[in-house]
């Protein structure tokens, strides 16, 4: 079975955002600070929703193995972690881009764990080492910039 192309089409573009947001910090000027900052909150909700889709992955595959649900729920914690700077009035987020660039990055290793618990679509894993590659590698970008 081939992955439906509006799965396809919307998972690429869920590289946009981060996209706007690396141009932004590049250039520099008065939109950076916000670049930052919409930078972090982006990868750590979508670092996050990696974590429900492992769940609910787990769960509909008839997952037994108690380890995916417990590593389902570390990416919102890594996420609330990597934000919790702001909350206590810290101007630095290069650290939680840093961290957050690297949960994204090793996040299809879950993935392929997964594929050996239950059964993918045909294509899942590759469409997720370009989405976690190229919003990890933009991550990082934004963290050294």
């Amino acid at each position: 079975m081939q992955l439906p192309r509006p799965l396809v089409l919307f998972g690429l573009a869920g590289l946009v955002p981060q996209a706007i947001c690396l141009a932004l910090v590049a250039q520099g000027g008065p939109d950076r600070w916000f670049a930052l900052a919409a930078g972090c909150c982006y990868a750590a909700v979508i670092l996050s929703f990696l974590g429900g889709l492992w769940w609910m992955a787990g769960l509909l595959g008839g997952v037994r193995a108690g380890w995916i649900y417990g590593v389902a729920v570390v990416p919102s914690l890594i996420g609330w972690a990597a934000l919790l700077p702001w909350c206590f009035g810290w101007r630095w987020p290069g650290p939680s881009l840093a961290v957050l660039s690297l949960a994204l990055l090793i996040s299809p290793l879950v993935d392929r764990a997964l594929g050996r618990h239950m059964a993918l679509p045909a294509g899942w894993l590759r469409l997720r080492i370009v989405m976690a590659t190229g919003l990890g590698a933009m991550t990082g970008l934004i963290a050294i910039l």
